[in-house]
């Protein structure tokens, strides 16, 4: 009978080169597919696949230039589990915003010409200064 090796948090935080929080984290943005096994203590402990799914999670997030929140329509929309891992990667630094390439809805931008929004924000801020003064 083979046992069924269950890895702690600390080992998949390190196989995946990820610190422990972001792994608590992703357990709380995705629910229904990072579920670990909780121990003594309330320890976690990963099943290899949900290691996988983490992987998987990872390489939305970091390769694909997908945010939480086109990860979470992924999952919601039952397209996570047919994700081909086989597909073009490209690297993104951390620090970037990603746009989200799954999103339906994009959000206001201001364009180059048209100012008023902007310059009505710089007012308000000017009124706040003087009364802060």
């Amino acid at each position: 009978m083979d046992k069924e090796y269950f890895a702690s948090i600390n080992e998949v935080s390190r196989e995946m080169g990820l610190p422990a929080h972001t792994l608590r984290y992703w357990e709380k943005q995705f629910p229904t597919v990072v579920r670990p096994i909780a121990g003594a203590g309330g320890r976690r402990y990963y099943r290899p696949e949900t290691i996988a799914r983490l992987k998987t999670i990872q390489d939305l997030l970091y390769n694909r230039g997908m945010t939480i929140a086109g990860v979470k329509k992924l999952i919601h929309n039952g397209d996570f589990s047919a994700i081909d891992m086989e597909m073009p990667t490209r690297e993104i630094p951390h620090s970037t915003p990603r746009p989200d390439i799954y999103e339906t809805e994009s959000a206001p931008t201001a364009s180059p010409f048209d100012t008023t929004k902007i310059d009505l924000a710089i007012g308000l801020l000017n009124q706040a200064r003087e009364l802060l003064q």
